[in-house]
């Protein structure tokens, strides 16, 4: 048996390759799994320009100087197994890399759920080295695989960015401006914050994306980076920037002389990046990057691991019935098989483009449909 993996030039995103390799024996406690889908998104973009400032890199080593494998989420199927507790056939949501096939090393067994104790992963963050037992996952639906695999993990983000900023009254603020205000974990967030009374939810984006993010109904007002000036410049507001588009924080930081907190949660504008806005000169509040799994440990703490887990999968159900509402869904999912498809569809969404309905699925294992 082989593994096909597709690697990302850690200093150059555009530059990939497909790299096949014979598989190694298990060795005993280890279970190799066939990843069957993951979900490609903006996302997974931020985790490579962020790969070696927050170690995403190290999740999923390739084992060539220069390459990485980025993290992606979605379902797999256990192949084989020399592990007493997992069962060769077991279905499983997680963290993978971008390949048609992984090893995992579980521990930490529940009927829920598994760690990969794998030594390379000890010192990273926890949240991404569990596995989620299908059979038993209370989020787990097996006719929304695709909308899982899309939305899950932003939506977790989207609604720990909404906690955190309750937690902190909002800064003083009353008006939320959020930048990419199409991307999903910025829609996510407007979808939870929305539900927050007294609380204006300002979408940033782009004029070819003002009708989507306005058939949302999750925004209050929606407003194209260049129309800033229609914001009054005294408004006290809170910055959540999920673009990562340095000019355009900076132009908020400039123009906003209230702006109570500065968020940075990601980065959609990869070609942007940390540059003109990024650093010391930037006017008012410095820009503070957003980490997830923070605000989960703080809550699980506060809370206990049981009802945070109930909270946010009563999130996740109200945020799913309405993403998938036949009459008007948020979005479809599109699927790239084989990979030829994987490197076009990487392309598609490096560069920004497309349609934000549409939704990216992605399998290095199942082979395009012949013509």
């Amino acid at each position: 048996m082989s593994t096909t993996s597709f690697l990302i030039r850690k200093d150059q995103l555009a530059t990939t390759r497909l790299h096949t390799a014979t598989d190694e024996a298990l060795a005993d406690g280890q279970v190799r799994v066939r990843i069957d889908s993951f979900a490609l998104t903006s996302n997974n973009i931020t985790y490579a320009a962020f790969g070696d400032a927050m170690s995403y890199w190290r999740f999923f080593p390739s084992g060539e100087e220069g390459w990485g494998s980025i993290p992606v989420w979605g379902f797999a199927s256990v192949v084989q197994s020399l592990h007493p507790g997992v069962a060769v056939g077991e279905r499983l949501y997680g963290y993978w890399p971008m390949a048609s096939a992984a090893v995992l090393s579980p521990g930490r067994l529940s009927p829920e759920r598994f760690t990969d104790v794998a030594p390379h992963r000890a010192e990273l963050p926890a949240v991404y080295n569990q596995y989620f037992r299908c059979a038993s996952d209370p989020l787990y639906t097996a006719d929304t695989e695709d909308t899982q695999a899309l939305l899950r993990p932003l939506f977790i983000t989207s609604w720990l960015i909404d906690d955190f900023m309750a937690d902190n009254d909002f800064f003083g603020a009353k008006t939320m401006l959020l930048s990419s205000a199409s991307s999903k974990t910025a829609y996510g967030t407007a979808f939870q914050l929305h539900q927050r009374e007294g609380i204006e939810v300002i979408g940033l984006t782009s004029p070819s994306n003002v009708a989507f993010c306005e058939s949302l109904g999750c925004y209050d007002r929606v407003v194209t980076y260049e129309a800033l000036d229609t914001i009054a410049a005294d408004t006290p507001c809170v910055y959540v920037d999920f673009a990562g588009n340095g000019a355009l924080r900076n132009a908020i930081h400039e123009r906003f002389t209230n702006l109570a907190y500065s968020s940075s949660i990601g980065g959609t504008h990869v070609e942007q990046l940390a540059t003109k806005g990024a650093g010391k000169d930037l006017s008012g509040p410095r820009a503070t990057l957003f980490f997830a799994p923070a605000q989960i440990k703080k809550r699980t703490t506060e809370w206990g691991p049981d009802e945070f887990g109930r909270r946010m999968v009563a999130a996740w159900h109200n945020f799913l019935a309405t993403v998938t509402d036949a009459k008007a869904p948020w979005l479809h999912a599109e699927h790239h098989d084989g990979g030829e498809a994987v490197q076009a569809a990487y392309a598609q969404v490096l560069a920004g483009k497309g349609d934000p309905r549409t939704g990216h699925i992605l399998s290095l294992y199942k082979q395009p449909a012949s013509a």
